[in-house]
């Protein structure tokens, strides 16, 4: 186990120098390229041009870390020849996982960066995500195929699987771009679920998952020292579009994972409430913005100023409380489901539910501050 966290520490170190020493090259050929993110439109809350390309580097990071830390079988056996079988097995299934996603992260990839350098028609990006989500769900096999009696189901049909799959994927995409909004908050958030997904599938025995993980949260936080307020650096389509893809298949992968090696506290969690759990705040502000969208008889995809920073922001509290704020409200829903561990499912999530959506709610209860 600890040779085990030797591998995670130095994956998340590498990839956070990489980003470190890569980025203010990157900002400078961005600026010189006028490759910029110019205020003037409402919805925006800087007030000067920042280079959108940082996803590139982002994704550089990831790849190169993860490659060169990417475990062998021989490093995770824990003594005896079926344990051995049984590692190997596992290992062979972690590889075909990289390989299908390094295809789909390429992919992602692409399409982040034309869309942050020349735009991207919606039709076109439709098309691309429903690509990815074939690649990963349907041919890397990253499927939820249990809900571990939540609302009484357990084993889901294919096509029930298949379908929730495919909605998990778009939705967690399409809330991490939408929660790019402030200087910090999208790859602090991202960096949150990261240690929470990679931690939980570490204990769980699941060392090429927690690499992964752990790899996105060492590069996001290289990302934050030039996106923390006043951002140098946005992350951008090419950005978030990775880290929702990451996270997606982190979230698929926990809910679907073996328990039995997990320490008791966290197996008394069902998987499926603490997936929900790691990114209720990207779930929440996306349901809340599209319910709100469509009630107003607008396009759900139609972009405002509608979402949970956009009000902390009107009650002027600025880049930085705007984001400390949501960081501790991301930490106090996972604190939340292991306060809710031994109660029925239901009534755990329920609980859950209702609170993140109670928390969510209060800046748009709580009077602004007056000018």
């Amino acid at each position: 186990m600890k040779e085990h966290g030797y591998i995670l520490l130095l994956g998340a170190i590498t990839s956070f120098f990489v980003v470190l020493f890569t980025m203010p090259s990157l900002i400078k050929v961005a600026r010189m390229k006028h490759l910029v993110d110019e205020p003037g439109e409402q919805r925006k809350v800087h007030h000067r041009s920042v280079p959108t390309i940082g996803g590139i580097i982002i994704f550089a990071s990831i790849i190169f870390s993860y490659s060169l830390w990417f475990p062998r079988a021989a490093v995770i056996n824990v003594g005896g020849d079926a344990d051995y079988e049984q590692m190997y097995f596992a290992m062979g299934a972690a590889y075909l996982d990289f390989k299908f996603m390094l295809s789909a992260m390429v992919l992602l990839f692409f399409i982040g960066v034309k869309d942050d350098i020349i735009g991207f028609s919606p039709v076109k990006k439709l098309v691309g995500h429903m690509l990815v989500g074939y690649i990963l769900v349907m041919m890397a096999g990253i499927r939820i195929t249990d809900m571990h009696g939540l609302f009484g189901v357990y084993d889901l049909p294919d096509y029930v699987s298949i379908a929730l799959s495919f909605f998990v994927y778009v939705v967690l995409v399409n809330a991490f771009n939408l929660i790019d909004g402030v200087d910090g908050l999208a790859a602090g958030i991202g960096l949150i679920a990261a240690v929470a997904y990679g931690t939980w599938l570490f204990l769980a025995g699941d060392v090429a998952l927690s690499l992964l993980a752990f790899v996105l949260a060492g590069s996001l936080v290289g990302f934050m020292v030039f996106n923390w307020h006043p951002a140098r650096i946005f992350m951008g389509d090419s950005g978030s579009l990775i880290i929702g893809a990451i996270i997606a298949v982190l979230a698929i992968k926990v809910i679907d994972h073996d328990t039995t090696r997990l320490p008791i506290y966290l197996k008394q969690i069902p998987t499926p409430i603490f997936a929900m759990a790691v990114i209720a705040y990207p779930l929440v502000d996306t349901l809340r913005i599209f319910i709100y969208r469509m009630v107003r008889g607008v396009s759900p995809f139609a972009a405002d100023r509608n979402h949970i920073h956009h009000r902390l922001m009107d009650m002027k509290l600025g880049h930085r409380k705007t984001t400390l704020i949501l960081y501790l409200y991301a930490l106090v829903v996972i604190g939340l489901s292991l306060v809710t561990r031994k109660w029925h499912p239901n009534i755990g999530l329920m609980v859950l539910g209702t609170s993140a959506v109670a928390l969510a709610m209060l800046p748009f209860v709580w009077p602004k501050r007056s000018e």
